[in-house]
């Protein structure tokens, strides 16, 4: 689709960028600056104080009245119906309404939730973006992944709510441009090196880390199933399995978990983010696996290791969002409700009915530590 923004670049202006971008893959800022630049430079031929870049093209032409009787299979032959559901995805009754309320379909839907977030929400969107508990996104992701909205759209509200600037102004407003930023960024990253659509690791060295066995599947098990013993993981998974969608980063805390102190494979958790996001993306969620298991455009080394612990603290610092999504801890105050095993008395821990956790985070950190500094060491 050539009105979604990321896709323009690749497609129509890629040469724009490619001279410079060779040499900044791993580096979102280097980006993210000539992304702005790019923009910025290009004047619209039409519109004063606008950017090309970012004109609406003009309204398209209905079709002609014909078109409906010379195509009337389209629209009465079964065989062209949407279907109410897919054998491969059984949905119950329950979370097919819910996921109708959270997402109601359609372009205008999408159109009035842009227009909400930016009239109620954006301005301490740099603020509440990364606590999970708070309604601090733009929820648009559903929309943008599906194409009922394009990201050009959105750039173009957002720069018109902030009197005509991207790159200073409201704070809230610069923050999310950076969001989009990083969608058009993991779309270069696959339309110039595109081996990471095939199952392989962006840093090639990477590819010799030895992940660890997991017999049966338990542990990936546990993890599927919000069982880890780590509230804020579990919380997560639950939330992804129950309404499609799981906050960004509680996302990178359930990544990391899953490459790092489980020492899985990366591409399992890939394929079970998307077999199960309503906004699956896949650029975006490549490129967010592979920045939390250390493999891919990310300037930081591999010892980049978050501690759920203390991701949940910081972030979720109440506890609102652990208990929402995890009954068994609903009267679990904080600190405890970050980590009740390690905060309660035995009996106490185990009457919650909650899972002890299934690795020790320290010695889950040292382990991948030491398989990836050997994988880099051949």
């Amino acid at each position: 689709r050539h009105d979604i923004f990321g896709w323009t670049f690749i497609s129509t202006k890629q040469h724009h960028l490619i001279s410079t971008f060779y040499s900044l893959p791993s580096v979102f800022t280097p980006f993210k600056a000539s992304w702005l630049n790019h923009l910025e430079t290009q004047k619209s031929p039409t519109t004063p104080g606008s950017l090309a870049l970012l004109d609406q093209a003009p309204t398209p032409t209905s079709n002609p009245s014909t078109a409906r009787n010379a195509h009337a299979s389209l629209f009465t032959d079964p065989a062209f119906a949407i279907p109410a559901s897919l054998p491969s995805l059984p949905l119950p009754a329950h979370q097919k309404n819910l996921i109708q309320t959270l997402y109601p379909p359609g372009e205008p839907a999408a159109h009035a939730r842009l227009t909400a977030f930016l009239t109620t929400k954006i301005a301490s969107y740099h603020l509440a973006r990364d606590q999970p508990a708070k309604d601090g996104c733009s929820a648009l992701s559903p929309y943008l992944a599906a194409g009922v909205i394009s990201a050009r759209q959105c750039l173009r509200a957002a720069r018109r709510a902030n009197g005509g600037k991207l790159r200073t102004g409201k704070e809230g407003v610069v923050g999310w441009v950076s969001e989009l930023a990083w969608r058009d960024f993991y779309r270069h990253v696959l339309f110039h090196f595109p081996r990471v659509c095939m199952g392989r690791a962006f840093k090639q060295e990477t590819e010799k880390v030895e992940w660890a066995e997991d017999l049966r599947g338990v542990k990936f098990k546990a993890w599927c199933e919000g069982k880890t013993g780590f509230p804020i993981v579990d919380a997560g998974m639950r939330q992804m399995k129950e309404i499609g969608w799981m906050h960004n980063r509680v996302r990178m805390c359930a990544a990391m978990f899953l490459s790092k102190d489980l020492l899985l494979d990366w591409r399992m958790g890939e394929k079970f983010f998307m077999q199960h996001l309503i906004d699956g993306d896949f650029a975006s969620n490549n490129g967010g696996w592979q920045w939390a298991a250390s493999t891919g455009t990310d300037a930081q080394p591999y010892f980049r290791v978050f501690n759920p612990h203390l991701q949940s603290e910081r972030f979720d610092s109440e506890g609102e969002y652990v208990r929402r999504w995890i009954p068994e801890l609903k009267e679990v105050r904080v600190p405890a409700v970050h980590d009740p095993s390690g905060a309660l008395v035995k009996e106490e821990f185990e009457k919650l009915g909650y899972a002890y956790p299934i690795v020790d985070h320290k010695q889950a950190r040292e382990r991948a530590l030491a398989a990836y500094k050997k994988a880099l060491a051949k």
